[in-house]
């Protein structure tokens, strides 16, 4: 007996794309591993935003009854690498900006493989239009990622698999539980810096429920941010006019669906920190925030995140994710170190494949001169080398701002 098949549909732009809507939310629904990084809420706004430079390629496979099986929201991205190259980069919808974390192929379970070989199939089949695929930040438990890699290589494709850390904390069911998990230090601080930030000003916590307020709330957000980057001579995220009407139509998405955590804190009645956020089932996303440096040592990000998370507790969430990266300030509040997924891809003996391989054996030759020489020599090398290519720093991403 066969296994049924599956058909598809290929959709380039977001007005066609608004038909899959209601069984796009569908199979969310079924998707264990399904976040806010796979729904039209996200990805619509990040392409209005981003995608002017590049192509929409989302890819919807449907069974013989005319369910959505799995959905593969990609974008092309013309890129010049060196003088003169230039490749055709097959993506994830929602990479390519530093926006994006949990990037994913969501599928209906029990469909994975015939999912992941009718995309093989149709990508052999279109190979005229991308050289290269990079799909970046894919979730350790992506069904079709594992299940992607397992199919590149038995056909042979040049396929190259990268880790990438991520933090996330665990919370329990009660408050009293979860400072139990930190340390005595932690334990005190809070309490303590809460109390004198009490006796000095008028406290007030906020959270924004009503798209009235998201304006106030956003230009808020915008300016701590930015004010603590300018203050150490960097541009800042939201310098870019983009990322301000992302996060704006964003925010309004999310707030209409009862997910967006965008939280304040007020000392005499003025905004001194902001910590933009979103729920997606028991789990709340940590994207973005910012806070006055002149309140730097209120502790006043610190305070309020410590509130932020009482609270989300108090409401039944069970994980605060602080998405890509993993540093002290973060560990402090008892997360945990994760993976994410990067699998880079292209048919065997093409000229994706032989860029792929030689950028590999780069970054190979680079880790183990970095492994060997002093971290001052690295850093200086480091430096030089980035002024030889003209390169600037890049903006800064997402940070824990106020820890």
């Amino acid at each position: 007996m066969t296994s049924p098949r599956l058909s598809l549909k290929v959709y380039q732009d977001l007005e066609s794309l608004q038909e899959v809507r209601p069984a796009w939310d569908d199979l969310l629904a079924h998707y264990p591993a399904a976040s806010i990084f796979s729904t039209w809420e996200w990805l619509a706004p990040w392409w209005r935003a981003f995608g002017s430079n590049r192509q929409l390629w989302v890819i919807a496979f449907f069974t013989d009854s005319a369910q959505l099986a799995a959905l593969a929201p990609f974008s092309l991205e013309s890129r010049r690498i060196g003088k003169g190259l230039k490749f055709k980069v097959l993506q994830l919808l929602g990479d390519g900006t530093q926006d994006s974390d949990n990037l994913d192929l969501p599928v209906r379970p029990g469909w994975e493989d015939r999912f992941v070989q009718s995309l093989l199939n149709y990508l052999e089949s279109q190979a005229s239009k991308w050289h290269f695929s990079e799909l970046n930040t894919l979730p350790s438990n992506s069904l079709a990622g594992r299940k992607l890699e397992q199919h590149l290589r038995q056909r042979r494709w040049t396929a190259l698999s990268y880790q990438r850390p991520c933090s996330a904390v665990t919370l329990p069911e009660t408050w009293e539980a979860y400072l139990a998990q930190l340390s005595s230090n932690e334990r005190g601080n809070l309490g303590r810096y809460s109390r004198r930030l009490e006796r000095n000003y008028s406290v007030r916590f906020h959270k924004c429920t009503k798209e009235t307020e998201l304006p106030a709330c956003l230009n808020a957000l915008f300016e701590l941010h930015q004010k603590r980057w300018k203050l150490s001579g960097q541009s800042g995220s939201f310098e870019n006019p983009a990322r301000r009407q992302f996060y704006g139509e964003l925010a309004r998405l999310l707030l209409a669906r009862g997910w967006l955590e965008f939280w304040h804190l007020e000392l005499n009645g003025v905004p001194v920190a902001a910590q933009f956020a979103f729920r997606y089932g028991n789990t709340v996303f940590q994207l973005q925030e910012g806070f006055d440096p002149d309140y730097a040592r209120d502790r006043v990000g610190y305070i309020l995140r410590g509130y932020v998370l009482k609270s989300l507790i108090g409401e039944g969430v069970r994980c605060y994710d602080f998405l890509g990266g993993v540093d002290p300030s973060k560990a402090r509040w008892g997360a945990k170190t994760g993976t994410y997924l990067d699998l880079h891809f292209a048919v065997p003996c093409s000229r994706g494949s032989i860029y792929l391989q030689l950028k590999h054996r780069a970054q190979e030759s680079k880790q183990r001169l970095r492994e060997i020489m002093p971290p001052r020599a690295w850093s200086l090398l480091h430096s030089v080398n980035m002024k030889l290519r003209g390169v600037k720093a890049p903006a800064p991403g997402r940070v824990n701002e106020g820890d």
